[in-house]
């Protein structure tokens, strides 16, 4: 069966991002990631800056700092509606076509869909803080600490509206060590399987 809709959740600095656009273009699939956050931003009015940081991150560490989120009178946070815009989003695309969809808990979104190859890139902790240094620079701030605490608010946002727990294998057909398979060779497994 042919996989029209590829979902790839990643770990911070596991090149997952990078994976998921190689794959997109050697298929000639649409491909969706930043662009997301401009289609939420517009749906639900919020800035770009906002939707980046709490589209697909926890406010804070654990569950509980959901608790202390505004809420309106209809008991929705913000966070909320950014949740049922992203989501509507991602069903409306997952239609119209071919696509790589990046993180958002697209997976879940779409678990129901038989046209669909579900990923999870990470990789061992020491080579992602190289990756991000490379990339991004250094920072006050401990590359594994930025790691960790990333990760972290990624796993408390996908459980708090999935349930389920973020990388874990069961949630997805497939869990590749980018360190141990390179990028190339990611999407190249990937492109495979999605014939």
């Amino acid at each position: 069966m042919s996989r029209r809709i590829i979902t790839v959740s990643r770990e911070f600095g596991s090149g997952g991002r990078t994976i998921a656009k190689l794959v997109a273009d050697k298929l000639g699939y649409e491909y969706y990631d930043k662009d997301l956050i401009e289609k939420i931003a517009e749906g639900t009015g919020f800035s770009k800056g906002f939707i980046e940081r709490y589209g697909e991150q926890a406010p804070g560490n654990s569950l509980f700092s959901y608790a202390f989120l505004g809420r309106t009178v209809n008991g929705m946070a913000m966070q909320d509606y950014i949740w049922m815009e992203q989501r509507k989003i991602i069903l409306d695309l997952a239609e119209k076509g071919n696509c790589v969809i990046v993180g958002r808990c697209a997976d879940y979104i779409l678990k129901d869909r038989g046209d669909c190859l579900h990923v999870f890139v990470h990789a061992p902790l020491k080579d992602r803080a190289e990756r991000i240094v490379r990339l991004y620079g250094e920072t006050s701030e401990k590359p594994e600490k930025r790691l960790m605490d990333k990760d972290k608010k990624r796993s408390v946002n996908y459980r708090y509206y999935t349930d389920r727990e973020w990388g874990l294998s069961q949630n997805y057909h497939l869990c590749l060590d980018s360190s141990e398979f390179g990028i190339e060779g990611c999407v190249d497994i990937i492109v495979e399987l999605s014939k």
